[in-house]
């Protein structure tokens, strides 16, 4: 039985209303919708679709160096000799990375925490990927581009995103490594990934340097 008083006819839509209801944002009645257009279709085509989620699901990773979704131990980013290894951007999640990448306007690499610090919600820096980003910045202080290294600091503006900054700018500021931020294009809270090209593009160019 449905929370909104709808009984199925069948057990199986009654499964696949379940499994696409689990997805986030989605409620019954669009998990509804879905299922009944998946039903209507020639069955390659829900094949394909369920062959890509077990695919994505199965083999792809986290590469191994920033932390991004990839089909390879090392990320196609990292991997690329023509980016500039000299810049670490530091991003909460792989949707900002994506975000970042369409503005056209960053060449470095990146660095994916996997979230940020958030006492209320039980997430502290040891849940994140931190440990392994100050490693990072240690290479680069040691290395040949120690002159030109940079670590950006591409977090929300939020208590939260500015908690997870200063953090780390604690972390790793004893290894005269350049630290900067976004500039303010970008509103009090405000997600990167909802932020338009042109308004992240700009706060990319024009950033500034971090100050605690």
């Amino acid at each position: 039985m449905d929370p909104y008083g709808e009984k199925y006819p069948s057990r199986l839509l009654t499964e696949a209303v379940d499994a696409i209801g689990s997805l986030p944002g989605v409620g019954r009645r669009s998990a509804l919708r879905f299922a009944l257009h998946l039903l209507k279709q020639p069955s390659e085509n829900v094949h394909h679709f369920t062959e890509a989620l077990n695919n994505l699901r199965d083999e792809a990773k986290y590469c191994s160096v920033c932390r991004m979704i990839s089909d390879d131990e090392t990320c196609s980013i990292c991997s690329d000799r023509s980016r500039d290894h000299s810049q670490i951007c530091v991003v909460e999640n792989v949707r900002d990375v994506m975000s970042i990448e369409a503005t056209g306007q960053y060449h470095g690499v990146y660095h994916v925490l996997g979230g940020i610090i958030s006492p209320i919600n039980g997430v502290g820096p040891s849940d994140l990927t931190i440990d392994s980003l100050v490693e990072r910045v240690g290479s680069l202080s040691s290395g040949s581009d120690a002159g030109k290294a940079e670590v950006i600091l591409a977090l929300s503006g939020d208590v939260e995103g500015e908690t997870t900054s200063f953090y780390i700018y604690r972390r790793i500021s004893g290894s005269g490594v350049r630290v900067s931020s976004l500039a303010r294009g970008l509103g009090f809270g405000d997600d990167i990934e909802y932020a338009d090209a042109l308004t992240l593009g700009r706060s990319i160019a024009g950033r500034v340097p971090f100050k605690p």
